[in-house]
């Protein structure tokens, strides 16, 4: 799963990084700890090119009457994202790519304690996240909705957990944003071996309150 993650990337940067159009308005970076319902960054194809859009980090069905009216949809399983009733028309229709510099996962050490690891691209290039999105609300108050897609856990994350964001690599941006035809389907698997690399951080990200660079710092192993 994805329940945090970091972006470092400049407006101009990710523009550029995605062949995108920033739209007006753009989440503040950097931002080292993006939570649940925080605006992200989100590249959307469109018929005058690609768009980046800010949208809330948390998929709204169109059925939902408030955003609390059902469970806070932040990721989009792979293996069922066609057929979920909240998630088949986007997986069909509207699908994006969601920008991090990396993610947080979390595991249990031997005392019950809750320890957070920083997961990045060993190359230290950027992330694309695959993502699927939703205009939700009545007419004048609509918002951008999105969730992150996850799949199983390749072999350098499964200790960490057994889910992760699935991960797309340049060549298939097109494709996973419809540009090229049919077929996306083929990329909801997890990524290669050896992409991603971790390290232990500080406790201090368990709060959704910190911020601030040190947060996704090395610290040493007890």
């Amino acid at each position: 799963m994805c329940g945090r993650f970091a972006i470092t990337l400049q407006t101009d940067d990710m523009a550029r990084l995605f062949s995108a159009r920033p739209a007006n308005y753009q989440p503040v970076t950097p931002s080292y700890n993006v939570c649940p319902t925080n605006p992200v960054h989100v590249v959307r194809p469109g018929e005058d090119g690609r768009r980046l859009d800010a949208l809330r980090w948390g998929f709204l069905p169109h059925w939902y009457k408030t955003e609390t009216d059902g469970p806070l949809l932040i990721n989009a399983r792979s293996e069922t994202l066609a057929e979920k009733p909240a998630f088949r028309a986007a997986c069909r229709e509207r699908r994006c790519l969601i920008a991090a510099t990396g993610f947080y996962e979390w595991t249990k050490t031997a005392d019950g304690q809750r320890q957070p690891w920083f997961i990045q691209r060993r190359d230290g290039e950027p992330i694309a996240f695959a993502g699927v999105w939703q205009d939700w609300g009545a007419d004048g108050t609509r918002q951008g909705t999105c969730a992150i897609v996850t799949t199983a856990a390749n072999k350098t994350l499964v200790g960490i957990h057994h889910r992760m964001p699935l991960i797309l690599e340049p060549e298939d941006w097109p494709l996973w944003l419809g540009e090229e035809g049919k077929g996306a389907a083929r990329l909801m698997q997890p990524g290669p071996e050896n992409t991603l690399t971790f390290h232990r951080v500080a406790r201090a990200v368990n709060s959704n309150r910190a911020s601030g660079p040190e947060l996704i710092e090395p610290v040493p192993q007890r």
